[in-house]
């Protein structure tokens, strides 16, 4: 039930900030801003080597105020340690077939990224329960949305990077799923944040 409960919440609240952070009280910085704009998913990144201990401290403190995840995630080894530490859901830039067996086994949701169709297919028949499209958000925009599901309308697809107040619009108007920001969501200070966040969740209404 708790990976059926982790993806409504995501698919439900659409936005998701990538954190890639140093100190806990920097993390809480943070997830105190996000939260003021009612955004409580929230991804934390593997290159930084205390990610785990962020991980679990923030679940200590803000328990299911958040869902919380493992990103970066490059091997079954991290993927396990994300997990002991109360990783929510996995996420990683490519996909690895061990990430998806290990995340199946204890029923955590895997978002691994691909840039081809090729990649997409072998990564749903592997268990991914999303896909997230990296780097070709970035690059590409709101186009690669609807670029994969035009052929393949079923795939839950997680935008990375290239996504702003601006075009939020654009990203629901193609189909995304669930769209990743960084920048406006982890830099800056507490109130900036908090802005940023509310600005963005007028543009996208929990479901």
């Amino acid at each position: 039930m708790k990976r059926i409960e982790t993806l409504s919440r995501i698919c439900q609240e659409k936005l998701m900030a990538i954190i890639r952070v140093e100190t806990i009280e920097r993390a809480q910085e943070i997830v105190d801003g996000c939260l003021e704009g009612t955004i409580s998913c929230l991804e934390i990144s593997y290159t930084n080597n205390n990610a785990g201990e962020i991980i679990e401290q923030l679940k200590e403190i803000y328990q299911e105020k958040i869902v919380i995840g493992a990103g970066t995630v490059l091997d079954s080894e991290t993927a396990r340690q994300a997990l002991l530490k109360g990783a929510e859901f996995i996420i990683a830039p490519n996909f690895n077939l061990e990430v998806a067996k290990m995340c199946n086994r204890y029923q955590i949701p895997y978002m691994p990224g691909c840039t081809s169709m090729t990649e997409i297919v072998e990564a749903l028949e592997a268990g991914a329960d999303m896909i997230k499209a990296f780097p070709t958000s970035s690059f590409i925009g709101p186009k690669v949305i609807s670029t994969i599901k035009t052929p393949m309308p079923q795939v839950p697809v997680l935008s990375s990077g290239g996504v702003t107040v601006e075009n939020v619009a654009d990203w629901l108007e193609a189909g995304v799923d669930c769209m990743g920001i960084g920048t406006l969501l982890s830099k800056g200070t507490k109130a900036e944040i908090a802005e940023n966040a509310k600005r963005l969740r007028q543009k996208v209404p929990v479901e």
